[in-house]
């Protein structure tokens, strides 16, 4: 497919999102399973335009003086080659869109320069009070990083191997180590059409050395502080990324009790267990009886639904669909998980509370009703989180200055760790 053939397809296939309501990944699989003269370099070049667009879509949309597919699209790929070189792919091309009119190159020659706060942090107006409580001063640059493309993330499995031994089956791919994590490597963001690699075609992947998993879910896992011959639970392990780490962290010595909610999300955890050698990770049924682990745990881990906000720059759709009720929604569910994980927790254990977001009133306000609610508990220092994760010195003090720290918690973000945005607090049963 040329150039232009493919911002067409982009074009369609966000049309097709606005007007069904629908996921990107999904429209996107959609797509090729209608297009399947589309090769593989097709289909990814076609993917990054269409993410592309929908992670800045409302300064390009500014930009363009509309927000309609058309307009989105053509204005975030004209946004980074120029409106020339945009024009000599569509301009008379095939099966391209049509070419620009004067008004849009000349929206994409002239760009403005007077944009609110929201439009140049991409995020809907709702949400910019929340932001700046978020990151003061910094909430429309955090917004920004927000907006970019992410690495691909990999944790090496220390039951298998040790991360120089992956580093160096996966240097074709262009794996270097990741900055916080001592079992990280990461391949950087892609640029233009490129795309990252497919590491779970990888040998090492298929004999379990190794995981995608972003870095900031890595050092979550470690800032549980879990350690071999623990009791651990965590009540919300969905497909069981965090619970691998927490297994490599033990060692594969204590115990460590894997359940959630949603039995479909669940499912895929038994398939990686196998894969990633894990033997002290038992699988409790969704909804299983859980009351022979009341007050025994050293630690629970509560990974909570939350509004995914950290994780825009991979899932850029969930910005524009989110909405207040939404968050209310979120919050209520996220203040019951804490009140039924603090059941588990055994004196002096730790309740570590985790989400992938980036707003307070999923955080910090969540630790502080909770507290409030329950005297027996008490927040950790950041600092004191971080030592807790058992990093090596140095990437323990790279990471205590690029976080965020907050009341009750440690915040990780892309503009300050390069990771997706996560939030970690770890409460003291006293």
């Amino acid at each position: 497919m040329t150039p232009g053939a493919r911002l067409a397809a982009a074009i369609e296939i966000v049309a097709d999102m606005d007007a069904r309501h629908r996921p990107v990944a999904e429209a996107l699989k959609d797509w090729g399973m209608s297009h399947r003269f589309a090769g593989a370099g097709d289909r990814a070049a076609i993917g990054n335009i269409v993410y592309d667009a929908l992670r800045r879509r409302r300064s390009t949309a500014f930009l363009m003086g509309s927000d309609a597919p058309r307009a989105v699209v053509l204005g975030s790929i004209g946004r980074d080659l120029g409106a020339d070189a945009l024009a000599v792919q569509i301009d008379g091309v095939p099966h391209a869109p049509e070419p620009l009119t004067a008004e849009e190159a000349g929206r994409l020659l002239a760009p403005a320069d007077n944009a609110a706060e929201p439009v140049r942090a991409d995020v809907p107006d709702w949400l910019a009070p929340s932001l700046r409580r978020a990151f003061g001063d910094d909430w429309v640059a955090e917004g920004e990083a927000l907006a970019s493309r992410p690495p691909l993330d990999i944790r090496v499995n220390r039951l298998k191997a040790e991360r120089a031994k992956v580093a160096k089956e996966l240097a074709a791919a262009g794996a270097i180590d990741s900055p916080f994590s001592p079992d990280g490597l990461r391949v950087p963001p892609t640029s233009g059409n490129r795309r990252h690699p497919n590491v779970q075609s990888e040998p090492a992947f298929l004999k379990g050395l190794f995981e995608i998993q972003d870095e900031g879910s890595q050092l979550a896992a470690a800032m549980v502080g879990a350690r071999p011959g623990m009791q651990v639970l965590d009540l919300c392990a969905g497909a069981g990324g965090k619970t691998l780490a927490l297994a490599a962290a033990m060692a594969n010595k204590g115990q460590l009790f894997a359940t959630d909610r949603d039995k479909y999300r669940l499912a895929p955890i038994f398939e990686r267990i196998k894969r990633a050698g894990t033997r002290n990770v038992q699988v409790r049924a969704a909804g299983a009886d859980l009351s022979d682990l009341k007050g025994e745990m050293d630690r629970v881990m509560v990974d909570a639904p939350c509004t995914g906000t950290g994780t825009w720059r991979r899932r850029p759709d969930i910005k524009w669909r989110l909405t207040e009720h939404a968050l209310a929604d979120r919050q209520a569910e996220q203040a019951a998980i804490l009140r039924e994980a603090a059941e588990f927790v055994k004196p002096g254990g730790r309740l570590v509370y985790v989400t992938c977001s980036v707003l307070p009133e999923e955080n910090q306000d969540q630790v502080a009703s909770f507290l409030s609610d329950r005297p027996d508990f008490g927040a950790v220092p950041a600092a004191d989180v971080i030592a807790g994760a058992g990093l090596p010195a140095e990437f323990a003090a790279k990471l205590e200055a690029a976080v965020i720290a907050v009341p009750g918690g440690v915040q990780l973000t892309p503009r300050r760790t390069a990771t997706d945005g996560f939030f970690i607090a770890v409460l003291q049963k006293t």
